[in-house]
């Protein structure tokens, strides 16, 4: 069964605060951020960064402000911890993790009223932009499972700054905010959006942080409050909410799927509808690796005509192009996926069949644009439709294999097909 892949934030991260990050990962076992091979070295690095740094059987004198105020718990000098901080961030000595580990657990034993204190200890303190952002982080990381709500307000304020720094952790923290407690992160967006937090600075009028946490928001409370849902997005301009639309979720099923389809046929313009529908389509395709779950999902939301169709057309292009990706497309894959096609919507079996070969045949392809013509040839000898043809030579392998392309066109039939078609490779 295949997954969708996903997008590992780490090297996303500053250098000044990579440190901290990892340590924080590490101490909270954050939710599918970091694969388990990942999170392995590090406990790897950790372990053998106990020879030279090892805190239970250091002597006192030897110890860090760190390691020692660790060990003492006693209030955090966040003079000292910044100037430790700095050390560390400016070393490629070995040894440091377990030190960074010991601090993050030490902030995540914290109130939040102690982290909300130290946030205005470090900003009372004289340091460079990139040590007090790396600072902040590490604050934020110890309070985001605490008060989410303060932890989204600093995070959007740095945003709003023009510190694109956290934009991922933004994500991080919405995400489990919206899963953990969907009806408070509405409250707290709608606030923020009514006071401007969310408004746009580009001149396209989008703001990329606003639809991301839309879309989160919208895969956690479609389950439960699908009116509420529809309200929210309404209040979008319209040519943004197919953006703010959990449409590459692997979080909806079931019932849930109908009451996203609900919302893109009641909040989209039409022309966006069936785009939609089969970017969702696409989505199931490449989780579940076949044809037969969209034949459930076209018959759960009972997909219109045009519906079926567009989606038919999108997961049968989605599955083969999941099949050249590895290797090439052969007789076998094709009449499989013309059977299911034409089980479904026998329409458009010639056309998605030209218009997949042509991906497939494309530069850097799998399979030579000759095979794919010869190929295009049986099927259109056997079935006698131009669709097959048109579609094929409409594609971009075509116009890279001229020549070839052009002695293929001669065997369309209808000569106004034709004509229109050698326009192309004259």
């Amino acid at each position: 069964m295949r997954k969708l892949s996903i997008l590992k934030p780490s090297s996303l991260i500053f250098p000044v605060s990579a440190l901290a990050i990892a340590g924080v990962w590490l101490v909270t076992q954050h939710r599918s951020i970091y694969s388990l091979e990942q999170a392995s070295n590090f406990l790897e690095n950790a372990i053998a960064s106990q020879s030279t740094y090892n805190i239970a059987g250091s002597q006192p004198e030897k110890l860090s402000y760190i390691a020692q105020a660790a060990k003492d718990k006693g209030p955090l000098d966040w003079k000292k911890v910044s100037a430790r901080f700095s050390e560390i961030c400016g070393s490629r000595a070995k040894g440091h993790t377990l030190e960074m580990m010991t601090l993050e657990e030490r902030l995540m034993a914290m109130s939040h009223e102690e982290v909300i204190a130290a946030f205005d200890e470090i900003a009372a303190l004289d340091l460079t932009k990139k040590l007090r952002t790396g600072l902040e982080d590490l604050l934020i990381f110890g309070l985001f499972e605490k008060a989410p709500e303060i932890v989204m307000t600093k995070i959007n304020g740095r945003l709003r700054d023009g510190d694109e720094s956290l934009s991922w952790q933004f994500s991080i923290v919405m995400y489990d905010w919206a899963a953990k407690d969907p009806t408070a992160a509405f409250k707290w967006f709608d606030q923020q959006i009514g006071a401007g937090a969310f408004d746009s600075k580009s001149l396209n009028g989008i703001n990329g942080d606003r639809l991301n946490f839309e879309k989160l928001l919208i895969t956690s409370l479609l389950p439960t409050d699908p009116d509420a849902t529809a309200r929210h997005l309404a209040a979008l301009p319209e040519d943004q909410r197919c953006r703010a639309l959990p449409l590459f979720s692997e979080k909806i099923d079931g019932t849930n799927e109908a009451a996203l389809v609900k919302l893109i046929r009641d909040q989209l313009p039409e022309k966006q509808q069936g785009e939609a529908l089969a970017t969702r389509v696409s989505c199931i395709v490449k989780e579940s690796g076949g044809y037969s779950e969209v034949a459930e999902f076209l018959n759960l939301i009972q997909a219109t005509p045009a519906e079926r169709t567009v989606c038919v057309e999108r997961a049968a292009e989605s599955e083969l192009q999941e099949i050249y990706r590895d290797k090439k497309i052969t007789r076998e894959d094709l009449d499989m996926m013309r059977e299911w096609v034409t089980s479904q919507a026998p329409d458009s079996t010639d056309i998605v069949t030209g218009k997949a070969l042509a991906n497939a045949s494309r530069n850097g392809g799998k399979i030579e644009f000759s095979e794919a013509a010869k190929l295009i040839l049986e099927y259109h000898t056997a079935a006698g439709n131009d669709e097959i043809l048109t579609s094929f030579l409409c594609g971009q392998s075509a116009s890279q294999n001229r020549e070839q392309a052009r002695i293929l066109a001669q065997n369309i039939s209808d000569p106004i097909s034709r004509g229109e078609i050698l326009k192309k490779f004259k």
